[in-house]
C-alpha cells in the first residue's frame, strides 16, 4: 500500500498541497505532536481552504527525542490526515481531511543554521508552541557555540537574538508569539524565560528592551481533545478505504476552543474567526478560564470518586449512568452555574451543553482512574469555590455535598504494597495517588475512626475540619454542610454493607 505523499492527493488536496510549498514561511511551530496537528494546523487548513491565508508553517520539534516523528512527517512530504469524530449537536460525525499546511519541516537540532536564519527572514510572522507544561519552564543552561540550548525558550530566545541583530533592533521586526502550553498567563511566563536566558547568555539590555517593547507574548487558552493514532484495527480499515497509509495520522473531537488575550486587530494576522472558528480574542482570559475549571473540570472531580466508587470505569460511562449522569448535568446546572456570578447564565448553559456532548463522546475512552490522581487539591480548586458560594445560605447545595462525600469516601484508605488502597463500594480494590503528606494525613483519620469506633458525623466532623487539605475548619464554619455530608457518608457505608 502507498504511505501518504504527495502523489496521492486529488485535485483540491494537491492545489492547498502546492499553495504551501509555495508560500513564504510566515509561522514557525515547535512542536510536532498530536495536538497542535490536530487544532493549530488543522485551524489554518480552514483558512487556506477559503482563501484567507497565504502563508505557511515551519514546524520543528522542541525536544531530540521528536525527531522520529519530525523524520516521519517529512517521509510524507509534510502531510498527514485528520479525523474529527464525535457528537455535534446530539449527532454522530466523522470527517477525514490531509493537512498540508507545512512549507518546511526539519530537526533543528542537525540543521540549526536553518533554524536560526528563520529569524533573519522578513515573513516571519508568528511563533507557535506546544512543548507541555515542563516545556515552558526555565532551567539553567550552558551555551556552546554553533549549537542549539535543549529548552524551548532557550532556543526561542537565540532565535530571538539573531532576528534583533539582523535587523538592527527594529522595532517593526518583533514576533508574535502564541504559546498553547497549558499554564495560566502562558504568554507572560515565556516572556519571563526569555529574559532570563538573555541574561544568562549575556545579551545586551538593549535586546530585552526589544523583546519586551516590540515583540507580543500572548498569554492563551486551548481547549480541544486530540486522541492521536486510533487503535490499529481502526487504522488499518481506513488505510485500505483511503488506499494509503499515514504514520502521522492524528484523530480529535469536534469541539474545539481559542481565547487569545489581544486584540481582534490580530485577525489581520491570523483571520482565524472569519474562517469561522471557535476563537476568540479577549482584555481577559479569566473568564474562559474560570468557567473550564468550575464547569468541564469541575465535572470531572465532581463524578470521578463517586464513580470509582460505584465501579465506573470511564466518563462516557458515568454521564449514561442511570443515578450519575443526572446527578452531574443537575449540579453543574443547578449549583455550579449559578455560582458564576457575573457571567452570563444562558452562555454557561450552552458551555455546559458542550461539555456534556464531549464526555459523551463515542470515540473517547477517558478512563476515570486517570481523572482522579490529586483529587485533593483538584476539588479544592474545581469545586469548594462552588460550594462556599452557599455558605450562610439556606441550604447546602444537594449535588456538591454528594460530591464532597463521594471524595473523603474514596479517600478512605490505608497502606498496601501499591501505595494507598481503598474499597468501591462492591469491595473491589484501588489505589489513590495524590500528594503523599495530605494521604498520610486523610488516612490518619479514617485508621483512627476505625480504631476508636467513630460515629460517622465525628468521622465527618474531623475530616471537614482538616485545615491543612481544605485551607479552611468546613466543620466549624459550616456546620449544615457537615451534616448534609454526613448523611451521604452513612448512605454510602450502608449500601457497602448490604
Amino acid at each position: 500500500m502507498r504511505t501518504l505523499q504527495q502523489d496521492v492527493l486529488n485535485g483540491e488536496e494537491a492545489r492547498l498541497y502546492e499553495a504551501s510549498k509555495q508560500a513564504k514561511i510566515t509561522v514557525l511551530q515547535i512542536g510536532e505532536g498530536n495536538f497542535l496537528r490536530g487544532f493549530f494546523d488543522w485551524m489554518i487548513q480552514q483558512c487556506k481552504k477559503q482563501g484567507l491565508y497565504e502563508g505557511s508553517i515551519a514546524v520543528t520539534q522542541p525536544r531530540p527525542g521528536g525527531k522520529p516523528k519530525i523524520d516521519a512527517l517529512a517521509g510524507q512530504d509534510g502531510l498527514y490526515t485528520l479525523v474529527i469524530r464525535g457528537l455535534e449537536n446530539g449527532q454522530s460525525v466523522e470527517r477525514t481531511e490531509v493537512i498540508s499546511v507545512f512549507g518546511s519541516v526539519f530537526d533543528p537540532y542537525s540543521e540549526w543554521d536553518r533554524y536560526l536564519a528563520l529569524g533573519e527572514s522578513e515573513d516571519l510572522q508568528v511563533i507557535v508552541s506546544n512543548t507541555t507544561e515542563a516545556g515552558l519552564a526555565y532551567r539553567e543552561e550552558a551555551t556552546v557555540e554553533g549549537q542549539p540550548v535543549q529548552s524551548f525558550p532557550g532556543k526561542l530566545t537565540q532565535l530571538l537574538y539573531r532576528r534583533f541583530v539582523h535587523f538592527g533592533g527594529d522595532p517593526g521586526r518583533g514576533l508574535i508569539c502564541l504559546p498553547c502550553e497549558l499554564l495560566e498567563r502562558n504568554g507572560d511566563e515565556l516572556r519571563s524565560c526569555v529574559l532570563r536566558y538573555s541574561d544568562d547568555f549575556g545579551y545586551p539590555e538593549a535586546f530585552k528592551e526589544w523583546v519586551t517593547l516590540h515583540n507580543r507574548f500572548l498569554n492563551s487558552l486551548v481547549d480541544r481533545i486530540v486522541t492521536g493514532y486510533p487503535e490499529q484495527a481502526q487504522a488499518e480499515a481506513w488505510f485500505s478505504e483511503w488506499e494509503y497509509s499515514d504514520a502521522m495520522l492524528t484523530t480529535a473531537e469536534p469541539y474545539h476552543l481559542w481565547a487569545i488575550e489581544g486584540e481582534s486587530e490580530l485577525e489581520a494576522v491570523l483571520p482565524l474567526q472569519k474562517a469561522g472558528l471557535n476563537v476568540h480574542w479577549v482584555e481577559d482570559l479569566q473568564p474562559f478560564q474560570l468557567r473550564k475549571v468550575r464547569i468541564l473540570n469541575g465535572a470531572h472531580t465532581l463524578m470521578t470518586p463517586l464513580g470509582l466508587l460505584h465501579d465506573i470505569e470511564q466518563v462516557r460511562d458515568a454521564m449514561e449512568h442511570r443515578m450519575l449522569g443526572g446527578m452531574v448535568r443537575h449540579t453543574v446546572e443547578a449549583e455550579i452555574i449559578p455560582s458564576l456570578v457575573g457571567m452570563g447564565e444562558e452562555e454557561l448553559k450552552a458551555y455546559a451543553g458542550d461539555v456534556y456532548e464531549r464526555f459523551l463522546n463515542p470515540f473517547i475512552r477517558h478512563r476515570l482512574a486517570d481523572i482522579a490522581m490529586n483529587s485533593l487539591s483538584k476539588f479544592k480548586v474545581r469545586l469548594l469555590p462552588s460550594l462556599l458560594y452557599y455558605m450562610g445560605g439556606d441550604k447546602v447545595p444537594s449535588g456538591l455535598a454528594a460530591g464532597m462525600a463521594g471524595l473523603l469516601r474514596y479517600y478512605k484508605v490505608q497502606h498496601a504494597d501499591t501505595g494507598f488502597e481503598g474499597r468501591t463500594l462492591s469491595g473491589a480494590s484501588y489505589t489513590v495517588r495524590d500528594d503523599a503528606a495530605l494521604l498520610e494525613i486523610v488516612a490518619g483519620v479514617w485508621a483512627e475512626a476505625g480504631k476508636q469506633s467513630w460515629p460517622q458525623e465525628r468521622i465527618t466532623l474531623e475530616l471537614l475540619g482538616l485545615k491543612s487539605v481544605w485551607g479552611r475548619d468546613l466543620a466549624a464554619e459550616w456546620p449544615a454542610l457537615a451534616d448534609a455530608v454526613g448523611i451521604e457518608l452513612k448512605e454510602m457505608e450502608r449500601r457497602a454493607n448490604e
